[in-house]
C-alpha cells in the first residue's frame, strides 16, 4: 500500500491545566518539568523521532512562556559558552526549533478536543496528520508514533494508539469495538466515548493518533458529543464503514497519564529511575522512604 507520508503533528495545549493549581495560576502545564525536561519536550521528541517536520501547536491565552520555550536564548547560551559548558548547550540545542517549524493557531473557547484539532484545519489541508496529547507520556524503546507512523505505512486510513484498562476505568476513556484482532492492529468497527455502562471492549484510545483529512470534514459540523463537547473519537469514528478505515494499535511501552497528579508522580519515580545519572541515589532514597513507611506502622 502506498501512503502519504505524515510530517505534520497537531499538539492541543490550550487547556487550562486545573488539576495542578496553583502551579498552572502561572505557568503552562505542558512545561510543568518531569525530572529535568517539561512534559511538551517529550512530546516533541517522540514527533521528531517518527519523521515530523511540521508542529502546530493550538494554544489559549496564558500559553506565551510555553512559547517562548522553542525560542533560541542567545543570552543564556552566550552565558553557557563563555565558561566552556558544552554539555550544557548540547542538551540547550535539542529545545530549539528552526525559525517557521512551529505554528501556533488560537483555540478561543474550550469546546473539546475535536474543536481544538479543528482550529488546526487550515494549516493541516489536505494530508493525514498526527495528533499528540502531551499529557500521555510513553516511555519505549521505539517512540509510540514512530511505532504507528511504520504501522500506518500498511495500513493507511486513521490510526489510534491503544492500550487494554481495566474494565471500571473504561469510562475514563474512549473504547474501542474491535472487528478483527490482528495482534498489535486491531481493525475497528466502533468507538464510544467515556462508556457509562457496557464497554464494548476494554481496549482504550490514548493520546496519540494518525488520521485522515477527512475527519476534518467531520468535524466541520462541529456534532456535540458526550459532555457537550465536540469530541475527536465522534468524528474518527464516522470514518468506520468508509473508504478509509479506522484501526486501533497497541503500541509497546508504558504510558503515564501526566495530566493527573498521581500519573505525573508516577513518571517521576519511573523516568527519575532510569536516568543513569539518579539511578543509584534515588533508588537508595525510595528504599528508605518505603523502610521508614513500614517501620512507622
Amino acid at each position: 500500500m502506498t501512503t502519504t507520508k505524515v510530517t505534520k503533528a497537531v499538539f492541543p495545549v490550550a487547556g487550562l491545566g486545573t488539576r495542578f493549581l496553583p502551579a498552572t495560576k502561572s505557568i503552562p502545564k505542558e512545561i510543568m518539568t518531569l525530572v529535568d525536561r517539561p512534559l511538551i519536550q517529550y512530546a516533541i521528541d517522540e514527533a521528531r523521532a517518527a519523521g515530523i517536520t511540521e508542529f502546530i501547536f493550538v494554544t489559549s491565552r496564558g500559553k506565551s512562556a510555553l512559547e517562548d520555550y522553542f525560542d533560541n536564548a542567545p543570552e543564556l547560551e552566550a552565558a553557557l559558552k563563555k565558561p566552556g559548558k558544552e554539555h550544557l548547550l548540547e542538551v540547550l540545542e535539542t529545545t530549539n526549533m528552526e525559525s517557521g517549524a512551529i505554528a501556533y493557531v488560537r483555540q478561543n473557547r474550550p469546546l473539546g478536543l475535536g474543536h481544538a484539532v479543528w482550529c488546526a484545519r487550515r494549516l493541516i489541508g489536505d494530508e493525514p496528520f498526527a495528533v499528540m496529547l502531551p499529557d500521555d507520556v510513553i516511555a519505549a524503546e521505539k517512540p509510540c508514533l514512530q511505532q504507528m507512523v511504520e504501522a500506518y505505512q500498511e495500513t493507511g486510513g486513521n490510526m489510534v494508539a491503544a492500550m487494554e484498562v481495566p474494565p471500571e476505568k473504561a469510562s475514563s476513556y474512549g473504547v474501542l469495538s474491535v472487528a478483527e484482532d490482528m495482534g498489535s492492529i486491531v481493525k475497528v468497527n466502533g468507538m464510544v466515548e467515556k462508556p457509562k455502562v457496557n464497554p464494548p471492549s476494554n481496549l482504550a484510545v490514548i493520546g496519540r493518533y494518525i488520521l485522515s483529512p477527512r475527519v476534518l470534514n467531520n468535524l466541520n459540523r462541529k456534532k456535540e458529543g458526550v459532555g457537550g463537547e465536540i469530541q475527536l473519537t465522534d468524528a474518527i469514528a464516522e470514518e468506520i464503514g468508509g473508504p478509509e478505515s479506522v484501526y486501533g494499535f497497541r503500541f509497546r511501552g508504558q504510558r503515564y497519564d501526566c495530566g493527573s497528579k498521581a500519573g505525573f508522580l508516577q513518571a517521576t519515580v519511573a523516568f527519575g529511575l532510569a536516568r543513569p545519572d539518579l539511578r543509584d541515589e534515588f533508588s537508595a532514597y525510595l528504599h528508605d522512604m518505603v523502610a521508614l513507611e513500614k517501620a512507622a506502622q
